[in-house]
């Protein structure tokens, strides 16, 4: 953790929806003219795809059927902690990209699946962006979650998960049910294990729980709407957090627990705005104040 340099993590599994998150973080550093080195959690993979696709078929012909991105053995952790222990001192660090499809490579002259070189993070950041997997990774070896300053929890209840990794591995590439659910299978052990337990490390969780049957989600023909769900908002710690301002300002919200306030999911990101705006605006003050710099 740093006052002059401040880290945000948002941490999710694939399908979770970190990437609908991440564009409220967007629209927010926008507004405020906040200038955020961008970390994408899948550059910190240890392999590109065509790499990934060789140490896979080894693993099972080993006899090894949970070989997963989510696990420790294909992940860059002791990196990601490093950037995040860097920048946290210095303000600095090296970044990449992982291309994922022609769009993102052609400006790269790479193909598709491929990371860039490193590069040095620019300087003059106002802090440190993460948003993937791993954010809050703990394990034996690494702690990345220490570093961090605010770190986001996206985790919808799992049936509704599994719907959104469905309808989008199907939908953008061009997988078959039964390749989603291999993958499902393949990554419970890493999910278990690597994923659920950054979710106690988080300051803030957001879980969607949609009011439709999802009983079985491998032939949900539609991803629940917003307006079919509630958002579960969890606190670790509540103290500063203005419940009643924030029961006024979002209609129909309601206190579940003394740290949980729950929205109608079509108020998500309104919600997320009048949460997220203020701590992120702390986090700016203590900055400007630790580097003496007058508001």
């Amino acid at each position: 953790m740093s006052a002059k340099h401040p880290i945000i993590a948002v941490t999710g599994s694939s399908g979770a929806g970190t990437t609908s998150v991440t564009r409220t973080f967007q629209w927010i550093f926008n507004r405020e003219a906040i200038n955020a080195a961008i970390v994408e959690g899948d550059s910190f993979h240890r392999y590109n795809r065509a790499e990934m696709k060789v140490k896979m078929a080894e693993a099972e012909a080993q006899g090894n059927q949970h070989f997963s991105h989510f696990g420790p053995e294909n992940n860059l952790f002791q990196e990601l902690e490093g950037l995040f222990h860097g920048y946290a001192e210095t303000g600095t660090g090296k970044l990449r990209k992982y291309l994922h499809n022609e769009e993102e490579a052609k400006p790269y002259k790479q193909p598709p699946g491929t990371f860039t070189p490193w590069e040095d993070i620019p300087e003059g950041t106002d802090l440190l962006f993460y948003e993937g997997l791993h954010g809050a990774v703990v394990t034996g070896e690494v702690n990345v979650a220490r570093h961090a300053d605010l770190i986001i929890g996206v985790v919808p209840i799992i049936n509704l998960e599994w719907i959104q990794k469905l309808h989008r591995d199907k939908g953008t590439r061009g997988y078959s049910t039964g390749d989603v659910v291999d993958t499902i299978l393949r990554r419970m052990p890493d999910y278990v294990n690597y994923i659920c337990p950054q979710f106690s490390q988080s300051h803030i969780n957001f879980q969607r729980v949609p009011t439709v049957d999802t009983s079985n989600p491998f032939i949900a023909r539609y991803i629940p709407s917003p307006d079919e769900s509630f958002v579960v908002i969890r606190f670790a710690k509540p103290r500063g957090i203005d419940f009643p301002y924030l029961l006024s300002m979002i209609p129909n919200a309601f206190m579940s627990r003394p740290n949980i306030i729950v929205v109608p999911g079509g108020k998500m990101e309104l919600a997320m705005q009048l949460i997220l705006t203020p701590l992120i605006l702390k986090l700016m003050d203590t900055r400007r104040r630790a580097l003496g710099v007058r508001g």
